[in-house]
């Protein structure tokens, strides 16, 4: 019995590691190609750089108008998690607290609309708000964060009304006896109890639209309005990319993102299983 349990164990720790190895080794391709020419990444890819060339950075910083595109990555980004959060939050407890039929259809409706991909909907989008309304070159940035909002509030709705389901009603009852209305029950007494689910909506929000090509390479035309991801496209060429440049971009575009992830891990974990488990 002993002896299975040291292999189990052992099996079990080969797995982690070869599991581990497999999400480590993108991360190392990255960051030694980060210092090669595009002679040496083509030539040895897996090798260390003959010499670590920092250049490319600085090359990076200015032909990606480096200070612009960051500033439209973090704004529509913080603008968009913020409002996701406050309008699902606001929408999954009035969802749970005030049962309806109607109420119940609306939510199954929410949810039965995150299998529908965007694929599907990108073509008339653009058709109806560009050619039709054409707003898409006048207020490209709001219009965009107001499809971040649309697109991401089915999810985020949903794992608040999962976690507003366990939060006692004994509590808020307790707080409207003591002189609280409904919207300052909600903001005094239910949204601070919601932390660990917020952090982990906020963050898979953040991971998403940080990272999001599709949908900004179809609202934003005008180079002074691009996120980071979009921007990359200046390194990609006809017949040739530019690798000692793209790469060096890809790395120092999910290095933000990569840290905020890792700062805020525990947070996920721990808001999906309360969530889960309540």
């Amino acid at each position: 019995m002993a002896k299975r349990k040291i292999m189990t164990s052992i099996l079990t720790y080969v797995i982690a590691i070869i599991a581990l190895i497999c999400f480590i080794f993108p991360f190392y391709l990255l960051i030694i190609n980060s210092f090669k020419s595009n002679g040496e990444i083509l030539v040895s890819p897996f090798s260390l750089p003959t010499s670590w060339d920092f250049s490319q950075f600085a090359d990076v910083i200015e032909k990606m108008n480096f200070a612009v595109t960051f500033k439209n990555t973090f704004l529509i980004t913080t603008i968009s998690t913020i409002l996701i959060v406050f309008f699902s939050a606001m929408s999954a407890y009035h969802l749970v607290r005030k049962p309806s039929k109607y109420n119940k259809l609306f939510f199954t409706i929410l949810v039965a609309s995150m299998v529908i991909p965007f694929q599907s909907l990108m073509i008339p989008l653009m058709h109806i708000y560009g050619a039709k309304l054409q707003v898409i070159d006048v207020i490209p940035i709001p219009l965009l964060i107001a499809f971040y909002i649309g697109f991401g509030s089915a999810l985020s709705i949903f794992m608040f009304h999962g976690f507003i389901k366990s939060i006692p009603l004994e509590i808020e009852e307790a707080a409207r006896i003591d002189g609280c209305n409904t919207l300052q029950t909600f903001f005094l007494i239910v949204l601070p109890m919601l932390k660990p689910i917020t952090v982990t909506i906020a963050i898979l929000n953040v991971l998403w639209i940080w990272n999001d090509y599709l949908l900004p390479s179809l609202v934003l035309n005008n180079e002074s309005v691009y996120t980071m991801p979009v921007q990359m496209k200046v390194f990609n060429g006809t017949y040739m990319n530019n690798w000692e440049l793209l790469i060096p971009a890809i790395l120092m575009t999910i290095v933000p993102i990569l840290i905020m992830y890792m700062i805020g891990q525990k947070q996920i974990i721990k808001g999906v299983m309360q969530g889960s488990i309540k």
